[in-house]
């Protein structure tokens, strides 16, 4: 039970400040994919160690079902609180409570995402049909054309995924710029961004008063497109990126589910392209974040090996 609590804390600790000092460290975009990384690893921190914490309190239940004041010794052990008894009825029904209500969110939280999921799938997949229904390939590429005169370039998953530009922005982008935009839609594409969005929207969904979940999604977005303005730079330079986006931005909103230039932080990507890190910034935001990454990973197990050693320690069976 103690195992249980200590899990507790622990997610406690990352749900409150996680948010903060990840969205610092994360902010600039000097490492993105390392960024994403501590995000997601600080997200499934947090959830393992809530489905930990649940199948100890069930497990603990289970074995001390008629033994109250047994439960009550050993969740308090590691506070070397020692239960004489008198617990009683009253706790075993509250302990009872706490599991059947921790096994009903988990399960909620599970239906929500997977709703949530299935809903974005089903949406991505319709407007790239429809997109390849409505529009036109754009020659030499495997672009579609829509005519539209909003300036849009965006992907959106599907079978297969499909790279959409519409022909108010192919008025106004050159054939370097349209080159690189094209290759950032393909590298989202290529890295599957769009699973990660999905799931981090769907989590964000199922719980919304998370702190930790909210940011997440909104860090990891902003992330992803620094990913794929990286990944268009190295094939087509940063000025050439950084004019295509200048171009394309506006105050057009993308569809529900789409992945675009222009989608999401044009601002600090700008500013990041004219004034990329120096190389003693990177090493210092790289090391921070390895070293979050690795403790946010460990965190649950090694949680759970200081709780257990604790118990016992406190054990009085262990001194004789």
């Amino acid at each position: 039970m103690s195992i249980a609590a200590c899990l507790l804390l622990y997610s406690f600790a990352v749900v409150v400040l996680g948010p903060r000092l990840l969205t610092r460290w994360t902010r600039a975009g000097v490492a993105p994919r390392l960024g994403i990384t501590a995000w997601l690893v600080a997200i499934a921190s947090v959830l393992a160690s809530w489905a930990t914490a649940a199948v100890f309190l069930t497990i603990e239940l289970v074995q001390h079902w008629n033994q109250p004041a047994e439960i009550l010794s050993t969740c308090f052990a590691m506070l070397q609180i020692v239960a004489t008894g008198g617990a009683g009825i009253i706790l075993q029904l509250g302990l009872f409570v706490l599991t059947a209500l921790a096994a009903a969110a988990g399960t909620v939280l599970a239906v929500r995402l997977g709703r949530s999921l299935a809903c974005a799938r089903s949406r991505t997949h319709d407007h790239a049909r429809m997109a390849r229904v409505v529009g036109r390939r754009m020659p030499g590429s495997d672009a579609i054309v829509l005519d539209a005169p909003e300036r849009l370039a965006y992907c959106v998953a599907g079978r297969p995924h499909t790279i959409v530009v519409t022909s108010g922005a192919l008025d106004v982008l050159d054939d370097a710029h349209l080159g690189a935009v094209l290759a950032h839609e393909r590298a989202h594409l290529t890295g599957r961004h769009h699973l990660l969005l999905a799931t981090t929207r769907g989590l964000t969904a199922a719980l919304p008063r998370v702190a930790l979940f909210t940011a997440g999604a909104t860090e990891i977005a902003r992330l992803l497109e620094m990913c794929a303005d990286d990944a268009a730079a190295r094939s087509h330079g940063s000025h050439t990126v950084l004019g295509a986006l200048l171009t394309l931005s506006g105050v057009t909103a993308l569809p529900p589910g789409a992945l675009g230039a222009t989608g999401v932080g044009v601002v600090a990507r700008a500013e990041r392209l004219v004034e990329p890190a120096c190389l003693t910034q990177r090493m210092r935001t790289r090391l921070l974040l390895a070293a979050a990454a690795t403790l946010l990973a460990v965190g649950p197990l090694l949680t759970g090996v200081l709780a257990a050693a604790g118990i016992a320690f406190c054990d009085p069976s262990t001194i004789y």
